[in-house]
């Protein structure tokens, strides 16, 4: 657990330096923070979406996850936990901050270095990976954070949560984890770091959040990829 501290520790104290950049910035100067991290998200997600080897699988999860999704509103979901955490402790003024806690949670979340990370650390007391990662939260985080204000902070509560959570298990799931499900879980979470992108770029809005479920049937899929050859 004291690599996940560590990763929660670099997304609030980069956040933090992105919200003093953040403090007073001009709006045509904000736009080109907004283009930066929209770039940035780009460049992630495409190189994860790369990471697919079964495309059918990729589009049925997509497909049935952002269905499964919608009918349960998880976007809603998340932004009514973000609308409460911003009541509590956030200004009312902060209009952005559901939008920067659901982007910067599925960032940070999404991605093979989380669940490698984690599993190291968990069962081999490896903390190398998740470090890693957290240098590149962070410095992900000021961009993040410059854009979208202090909701990015708080996705170290998600991080905290999920790769905690990860670490605690690892030793349980490790072995039901193959290099063919980290590189299609990889995709999706690239998929959905895509979707961001756009957003931020303004070329097309998506509730991202509906599309979540996606990562677990991908999960269903790859297990039953040796019984469903076509997958």
């Amino acid at each position: 657990m004291i690599a996940t501290l560590i990763n929660a520790a670099a997304i609030i104290l980069g956040s933090l330096i992105g919200l003093l950049i953040r403090k007073g910035i001009k709006d045509e100067y904000r736009k080109v923070v907004f283009t930066a991290a929209g770039l940035t998200s780009l460049a992630i997600g495409i190189q994860m979406v790369l990471e697919t080897d079964h495309i059918l699988s990729f589009a049925l999860a997509l497909m049935v996850g952002g269905l499964l999704g919608t009918a349960f509103d998880v976007e809603g979901a998340i932004e009514r936990l973000g609308d409460g955490l911003k009541k509590r402790f956030a200004r009312r003024s902060e209009d952005t901050f559901a939008t920067g806690f659901l982007n910067a949670s599925v960032l940070f979340c999404a991605g093979a270095m989380t669940i490698v990370g984690s599993f190291n650390a968990g069962t081999m007391g490896d903390y190398s990976l998740i470090l890693t990662k957290s240098v590149l939260d962070g410095f992900v985080s000021i961009i993040f954070a410059g854009a979208m204000g202090i909701g990015v902070a708080f996705a170290a509560l998600s991080v905290f949560v999920y790769q905690g959570a990860l670490t605690l298990l690892s030793e349980y799931i490790k072995p039901y984890v193959s290099d063919l499900m980290l590189g299609e879980l990889t995709a999706i979470g690239g998929a959905l770091v895509i979707m961001i992108a756009l957003g931020l770029l303004e070329i097309k809005s998506f509730k991202t959040g509906n599309f979540l479920p996606a990562m677990a049937v991908i999960i269903i899929l790859v297990l039953a990829m040796p019984f469903i050859t076509f997958l």
